[in-house]
């Protein structure tokens, strides 16, 4: 038997259990949102990725995955978080996105659950949808008037940004919907110029051929006019929101010290173990087929941009993929070598029978700044 309930006391129930923002939608279909990922995947501006990509009208129509729904429930957690670790050349580190450092989505997880039993304490259906192809989280953030799409693609909340994971609950509990916010960027366009591969085409746009943070889960080719861009990065990009303005809100809330922690892991490290360590370690990333490989590649294209040339450990690490029986490892340690300058490390290599490894021998790649000896 179905009670009555309030949609203010889901809500405080939601901040109770940890959400920062919360907003209601009608479970209706985001006929706008399909009609865009039908023409941005006809462009091929999803670069071959998935996700709600791969059925985008079960992905805008939420009444697919729960016929009788009448209201989409989406809340926000915050996963911002000061910025520690630094470089001093004798352990390179591979900087990584500030969403992917923790498992934040079990932790909103605890919110949106804690609002679902309560629904079913009433006699209502809810279903969860936190991560899941079966809906964009954005656009229903979005219709729930938790903020608006800034200009690079991401849901800005007002006065907190964009540093936040987004999931949904789908139920057949009726409430009157939010408002959708107004856009409120007006001319700003940090993000579009900060973005070092232009993956911002226009206001909202993203060509995810050129975005870093597709590349590094990308299971094709990396492309090379973006290996230097990549930097020091080996899981994610966060350059478009690091430059907002309305991010920096987020920097003043919070016990910083609490939820400071380490930013980086070790290159050298992830070149170095083996498979079964690199998925415990880093299971919770998207691996392509869960394979270390890509792991390893993204590991190579960061040592050539950070590594130091005179390091032996570097020179060793860079000499054993030049050996490695993958031929895929064995081509982008040769982007590696040529990039460090290490190019003594080469000798031989145009005897490889490898098509990929022949393609990076015939590549011009700009040799990194020379950087002061370290010891090993």
């Amino acid at each position: 038997m179905q009670t009555l309930i309030k949609a203010s006391d889901l809500e405080r129930i939601g901040f109770e259990n940890g959400l920062d923002a919360f907003g209601i939608a009608k479970a209706e279909q985001f006929s706008k949102t399909l009609e865009i990922l039908k023409a941005r995947k006809e462009q091929g501006l999803h670069a071959g990725m998935n996700f709600t990509y791969r059925n985008p009208v079960r992905s805008t129509t939420p009444t697919i995955t729960m016929p009788d729904a009448k209201s989409l429930i989406v809340g926000a957690r915050s996963y911002w978080k000061p910025q520690q670790g630094t470089f001093d050349g004798s352990d390179p580190q591979g900087k990584v996105a500030l969403y992917a450092q923790e498992n934040y989505y079990e932790r909103l997880r605890e919110g949106l659950s804690a609002v679902a039993d309560k629904l079913e304490s009433k006699g209502y259906r809810a279903i969860i949808l936190i991560d899941d192809n079966a809906l964009v989280d954005r656009e229903a953030a979005y219709q729930a008037g938790l903020g608006w799409y800034g200009k690079n693609a991401n849901i800005l909340i007002p006065k907190r940004g964009s540093w936040f994971v987004l999931g949904s609950i789908l139920t057949n509990a009726n409430f009157d919907p939010n408002t959708p916010l107004k856009d409120n960027c007006g001319p700003c366009t940090k993000c579009i110029n900060a973005c070092p591969t232009e993956a911002i085409i226009s206001p909202g746009v993203i060509d995810s051929n050129r975005c870093l943070a597709w590349l590094v889960q990308s299971p094709e080719d990396f492309p090379p006019e973006f290996r230097e861009a990549l930097g020091d990065k080996i899981y994610g990009c966060d350059d478009c929101q690091d430059i907002c303005p309305i991010n920096k809100y987020e920097e003043r809330v919070g016990d910083l010290k609490i939820r400071q922690s380490k930013s980086s892991v070790s290159i050298f490290d992830i070149l170095e173990q083996d498979d079964e360590t690199l998925i415990t370690r880093y299971g919770q990333w998207y691996i392509p087929q869960r394979d270390p490989r890509y792991l390893r590649r993204n590991a190579l294209l960061v040592l050539g941009n950070i590594g130091v040339t005179e390091s032996e450990k570097v020179q060793a690490i860079v000499s054993r993929y030049l050996e490695s029986p993958d031929s895929m490892l064995r081509s982008y340690a040769v982007w590696t070598a040529k990039r460090l300058g290490l190019i003594n490390l080469l000798t031989g290599m145009e005897n490889d029978g490898s098509e990929d490894v022949q393609r990076e021998l015939a590549l011009q790649v700009r040799q990194v700044n020379k950087t002061p000896k370290v010891k090993n």
